[in-house]
């Protein structure tokens, strides 16, 4: 494995932070997310919203007015890209070198 083998997508910490979040559970609140990585609600929308587009999520809005919440939910298709992902990560930590000349 190479860096070529790593997503594009997810090389992005806040994006990989993200859709793990989204893996480790069967749905999470837009709030959650942000909170938890400590981001606004402007840079959190536009990471969550390169990935529902990259179809990594899916969002469904609940409520209306003051009770409005976002939930995102991972797909298989998120899923796959993020075991490839931190299979690709884990690869080039325990990559072997060779001796020093």
């Amino acid at each position: 494995m190479s860096l070529a083998d790593l997503d594009p997508v997810l090389a992005q910490p806040k994006r990989l932070a993200a859709l793990a979040m989204c893996a480790a559970t069967s749905k999470v609140t837009f709030a959650l997310i942000r909170d938890h990585l400590e981001l606004r609600d402007s840079d959190a929308s536009k990471q969550m919203q390169k990935l529902v587009d990259c179809g990594y999520v899916e969002a469904r809005k609940t409520g209306r007015a003051a009770n409005r919440q976002t939930w995102f939910t991972i797909t298989d298709q998120g899923r796959n890209a993020l075991g490839a992902h931190v299979e690709a990560l884990n690869a080039i930590i325990r990559a072997e070198l060779p001796p020093p000349q």
